[in-house]
């Protein structure tokens, strides 16, 4: 992907960062990132859906707890989440994408450690294997996991393009300031309409 409007769209993936029940939906672990969240699920409804009517590969990338370790790491965050997060597993609730979020279709790539989807994960060898060189995030939270999985995805050679209306940070003022500090370093921002009309031209 050369320029805003040179798309490649099969080789190219949405990855829907932790839109899952246990960020977003009801007994959430960290309820200052739901309540900042705004219209984020719309936003990331409308990245979805226009990726997949453009033969976009659709990834959602979620946290599926622990599993019962206890050596979760020395991190302020994990000294928060660790004891939230205690009950999740495969098949639970708070594990689960968002069900207006989850096609079919879709890929669901879980993990059980680390603070970001690419942390010791398969994924970005996965979509490799897909064919995949150009990644686009969208999900939670820009404080964290969207700008390690931005960094580490451009850092393995993809071009990475994070939709800044459909990430959100904590508290929202310093979403926007890591957006254009940090991931503009290493990533293009683009609005969620925008990336709409690039693939339909590009689909043209």
């Amino acid at each position: 992907m050369s320029s805003r409007n040179d798309w490649d769209l099969s080789g190219t993936a949405v990855v829907a960062i932790e839109c899952q029940n246990g960020t977003l939906g009801q007994d959430v672990a960290i309820p200052a990132l739901r309540d900042a969240a705004g219209d984020l699920v719309d936003r990331v409804d409308d990245v979805l859906r226009a990726a997949r009517s453009h033969g976009v590969r659709v990834v959602h990338a979620v946290y599926e707890g622990a599993l019962g370790a206890g050596n979760l790491g020395t991190e302020p965050l994990w000294r928060f989440i660790g004891p939230a997060s205690a009950q999740w597993g495969p098949g639970t609730v708070p594990t689960q994408v968002l069900p207006r979020l989850l096609d079919p279709t879709d890929i669901v790539s879980p993990r059980h450690h680390g603070l970001s989807p690419v942390q010791g994960t398969e994924l970005l060898s996965l979509l490799r294997n897909f064919g995949i060189h150009t990644v686009v995030l969208v999900g939670v939270s820009v404080n964290v996991a969207v700008l390690v999985t931005a960094a580490a995805a451009a850092g393995e050679g993809f071009h990475v393009v994070v939709v800044r209306d459909a990430v959100r940070g904590v508290p929202p003022e310093y979403g926007e300031m890591v957006l254009e500090n940090s991931i503009r370093q290493v990533a293009r921002l683009a609005l969620s309409a925008d990336l709409a009309a690039q693939w339909q031209s590009a689909a043209g």
